[in-house]
């Protein structure tokens, strides 16, 4: 059947570029390599107050000739920037906070033809709300998700009953967080790290004397995380 891009949200002649998309209410920065793939796929989210330009410091130390795919939060917030999930009333959001954001964003990039996207290798990488989003992402599709990475992130309240003993058995997660964070405080990065590997994750943790950001050693860390896949 032929249909038009805007209907059916086709990028074309997307050839080593970053270039922005809107399609099914969605604003994405989408990155594609030079050649015909196929390229694994790596979904950038960004935190709270955050855009689809955010991501991009992190992607010099992020799979090579990947698709980077930086997708722009559906909630507008007070200040600026945008949100994962509607404003709430509690501390933290419950994971069912994030669950229409993680139902949208998956069927939405399933719908997307991307050139040479491989999308049975999808990496997740996500800072501080969106981190907690890839968190969800991967524990309602544990099948679909390829590596899991949260920096300065955190796992969303009410997950820990959801999680079998083997529920994410094997699957490689980065988690990177700042002992001096006044966001997200380091209990509830050392209390990710535990739930998940309780899950069976493997889990690859650096922990460093910074605030709600990555130091330079968990830069390097996340680098290494990527080369070994």
């Amino acid at each position: 059947m032929d249909r038009s891009s805007k209907q059916t949200g086709i990028i074309k002649g997307m050839q080593n570029t970053n270039e922005l998309i809107s399609t099914n209410n969605w604003v994405m920065r989408i990155q594609r390599p030079i050649g015909k793939g196929p390229f694994p796929i790596v979904l950038m989210l960004h935190g709270l107050t955050g855009d689809e330009n955010s991501m991009w410091i992190f992607s010099p130390r992020l799979l090579k000739n990947a698709i980077l795919i930086a997708p722009r939060g559906l909630y507008k917030t007070k200040a600026s920037g945008y949100s994962w999930h509607a404003e709430i009333t509690m501390p933290w959001p419950n994971f069912h906070d994030f669950i229409p954001s993680a139902e949208a964003l998956m069927n939405t990039i399933s719908t997307i033809n991307f050139p040479g996207g491989n999308f049975s290798e999808l990496h997740i990488v996500g800072f501080s709300q969106g981190a907690a989003l890839g968190y969800t992402i991967a524990i309602m599709n544990p099948m679909k998700v390829t590596t899991l990475v949260g920096l300065s992130g955190f796992l969303p309240d009410g997950v820990s009953n959801l999680l079998r003993s083997d529920y994410l058995k094997g699957l490689p997660v980065f988690i990177a967080h700042g002992i001096e964070d006044d966001i997200v405080p380091i209990e509830r990065a050392r209390m990710s790290v535990g739930i998940l590997q309780d899950a069976g994750a493997d889990v690859v943790y650096c922990e460093d004397q910074v605030g709600h950001k990555l130091s330079a050693k968990c830069f390097r860390g996340l680098e290494a995380f990527f080369k070994k896949k």
